[in-house]
């Protein structure tokens, strides 16, 4: 049965989905499964461009319709149950509906959705993230992660009076300009929409290159910041070695830029205090969001003081300083608050992370151990509480349970095989398990061995139905 692509208001069949076969045994199954889904795409299609809300969310061919979640787990439209490993883009690691947070947003949600004004939910939670962040003297809330990372270039380029922005490949922020170039992606071609001008500000280095680090730093004397994700790009798909992290820190201070660290993924994931604890590490600014908030949108900048009174009515006065203007019309919006308060509480004492990341290493030593078995040149790695599963659509030598992603070359890892990659992906979703199409995702705290074994047992047959289709 042939997969369609739906574009318009009437659900319009047109051409098949590119790179899909329609033989496909594993493509027939899930389309026979998922019909929920199909006619809810259809739909979408005549609403939305591709019919999604989110990049990331598009799928061949077509993408999942959830209905409702659980903890660990998730149901789409038809009732099929899955493992969740995309967990809310990261922002779930205390699992779907955490009665604690379910609780604080029913109880917030009664007193006004909306003040417009301050109240003491913003305080605490506030208070919270200074208590909880190494670098957080002071803190300002945003609604996304994209608005932290515009807010930390905007207030390194007033603080400092330079221009420059050292980044890294590979490396995402979000999506506005300063930060969607795909210079520094791996697309390779214009972004489109950005003004071609923004990319003369940007000074762009391969992360884990030290020479070129400070070559950066020697050719440029006007850069105002450097902002990198600590443990890799797209939490560890490319690794990057604390050593470099800890180089660009020495590098900053010598040369009076700012450091920012991009922890709306780390951030109270990697320990509660970020990456930046377990490293030993102190940025001058930090991008929060996703946990932060818990599970709700919500996003902050937290800071060296001096650097975020350029926010401050009253010291940008004194100082005779031009004041960065920042609005947000839900700015620590009390539902947000409310959220955020319930997770950072549980997660403060380490125990989630640490649960988190323990559950993930079990997983990636059992998708490693189902591999070597079967024969096939993949790896699971990652680090803390993420794990990626690598194609290696090259043939690399690999060797799964000792594979380094640091060895590998960046465009070796983001190279995603399709159509390989796509009936993976299904495939694993036919034995009841969600991931990020990269393949990979997120583990939560409230995962256990009963999630892995599932886990391990759909890679399993993803293998035994990908060889008889000859696809590997």
């Amino acid at each position: 049965m042939p997969a369609w692509r739906y574009h318009d208001r009437n659900q319009r069949r047109v051409s098949p989905m590119p790179d899909m076969p329609t033989n496909s045994p594993i493509v027939a199954a899930w389309l026979e499964k998922t019909r929920g889904s199909r006619d809810l795409a259809g739909e979408a299609g005549g609403i939305f461009p591709s019919g999604v809300t989110h990049d990331s969310r598009y799928r061949e061919p077509y993408g999942l319709y959830v209905d409702h979640a659980q903890g660990s787990r998730k149901w789409d439209v038809d009732g099929n149950e899955y493992v969740d490993f995309f967990g809310g883009h990261g922002s779930l690691i205390l699992g779907h509906g955490n009665p604690a947070v379910v609780e604080a947003v029913r109880q917030a949600v009664g007193e006004g959705t909306h003040f417009g004004a301050g109240h003491r939910a913003e305080v605490r939670w506030g208070r919270l993230v200074c208590d909880l962040v190494p670098s957080a003297e002071r803190v300002r809330f945003v609604s996304s992660g994209t608005e932290a990372t515009l807010m930390c270039l905007r207030l390194a380029r007033a603080f400092t009076g330079r221009r420059k922005i050292l980044r890294f490949t590979h490396h995402f922020h979000g999506w506005h300009d300063h930060v969607a170039s795909a210079r520094v992606s791996s697309g390779g071609a214009d972004a489109a929409g950005v003004v071609p001008g923004i990319e003369e500000d940007l000074v762009v280095v391969e992360a884990g290159d030290h020479a070129a680090l400070r070559e950066a730093f020697r050719a440029h004397d006007d850069i105002a910041a450097a902002i990198i994700e600590p443990t890799g790009a797209t939490f560890c798909r490319v690794p990057v070695d604390p050593d470099f992290v800890r180089l660009l820190r020495d590098e900053t201070e010598r040369h009076g830029a700012l450091l920012i660290l991009d922890e709306v993924v780390t951030g109270f994931r990697v320990s509660p205090g970020g990456a930046q604890k377990a490293l030993g590490i102190t940025p001058d600014l930090t991008a929060l969001a996703k946990i932060l908030a818990g599970g709700l949108p919500g996003g902050a900048v937290a800071g060296r003081q001096d650097v975020m009174d350029m926010l401050d009515f009253e010291a940008t006065r004194r100082d005779g300083r031009i004041k960065v203007d920042h609005f947000g019309t839900f700015n620590a919006n009390p539902l947000s608050a409310a959220a955020g308060i319930a997770a950072l509480g549980q997660i403060a004492d380490g125990t989630v992370c640490a649960r988190a990341s323990a559950t993930a290493a079990a997983l990636r030593d059992g998708i490693n151990r189902v591999v070597s078995e079967a024969g096939v040149s993949w790896a699971a790695y990652g680090t803390h509480s993420s794990f990626h599963i690598f194609l290696n659509p090259r043939r690399l030598d690999v060797v799964p349970g000792s594979f380094d992603g640091s060895s590998v070359s960046p465009d070796d890892l983001l190279h995603l095989p399709k159509p390989l990659a796509t009936r993976f992906d299904l495939a694993m979703m036919l034995g009841g398990v969600t991931m990020g199409g990269t393949p990979g995702g997120y583990v939560s705290g409230v995962m256990e061995s009963s999630e892995v074994d599932v886990t391990v047992q759909a890679v399993r047959d993803a293998i035994r139905m990908l060889r008889a289709e000859d696809a590997l």
